[in-house]
């Protein structure tokens, strides 16, 4: 793979796991995955031709994401992502930061991602990787519940997770197991989505280079 592949990084992600991991950790880890996308609703994804309705989401840093201020300047993506401390989710942006958003800044497009993580939680991932596009709390997963590409973690999940005293509802603030799957969304000006790549295996994102070409083809 291209070493600015992002899938190329998650690959090495998962080589280091199998490398480190207890076998009965990296099984579960493996397992989850393939859970996902056994049972993902792919009817409910959202997909190109699909008409998004303006919506307006809290910016980690003040202030607001407007999907029809975005618009005006031209095509926007969104990067749909877990939350701060996900591991896969700090390779994914600044990947994206280096080999995707300087070529939407240079297309006149705008580039916004996406966590229903609560603000004040969410963040320190955009002052961890210095990321100069806008990071967005999606309320109570409002908008991904809309695009059909919110999952809950099965009871087993929750179980494990619990006894390794990790409390993901209050990790993300939301009191629930709800997280989106990463989801790439291109949506030209007139609302219309051109591109929409939804994977529900964490370690399966879109490349850069495939966002930009829908980009192109939306402006």
């Amino acid at each position: 793979m291209n070493s600015n592949s992002v899938n190329q990084k998650l690959a090495d992600l998962h080589a280091h796991r199998v490398a480190t991991m207890k076998p009965e950790d990296l099984a579960y880890n493996i397992n989850q995955r393939q859970w996902l996308v056994q049972h993902a609703d792919r009817s409910k994804f959202i997909k190109p031709g699909d008409v998004v309705e303006p919506f307006t989401l809290p910016e980690v840093d003040g202030g607001e994401v407007s999907l029809t201020r975005l618009l005006t300047r031209g095509p926007t993506v969104l990067i749909f992502f877990r939350f701060a401390g996900c591991p896969a989710c700090n390779l994914v942006l600044p990947n994206y930061r280096d080999h995707l958003h300087p070529g939407i800044t240079a297309a006149g497009a705008s580039l916004v991602a996406i966590s229903p993580q609560v603000p004040q939680r969410l963040r320190e991932i955009k002052e961890r990787h210095h990321l100069g596009f806008p990071v967005a709390s999606d309320t109570g997963n409002a908008l991904g519940q809309k695009f059909g590409i919110v999952f809950t973690a099965s009871a087993e999940s929750q179980a494990r997770v619990l006894a390794q005293g990790v409390n993901m509802p209050d990790i993300i603030g939301t009191g629930t197991w709800d997280l989106p799957m990463p989801a790439a969304i291109v949506i030209d000006r007139n609302r219309v989505v051109r591109f929409a790549a939804i994977s529900p295996d964490w370690l399966v994102r879109a490349e850069a280079d495939d966002i930009l070409a829908a980009v192109a083809q939306s402006s």
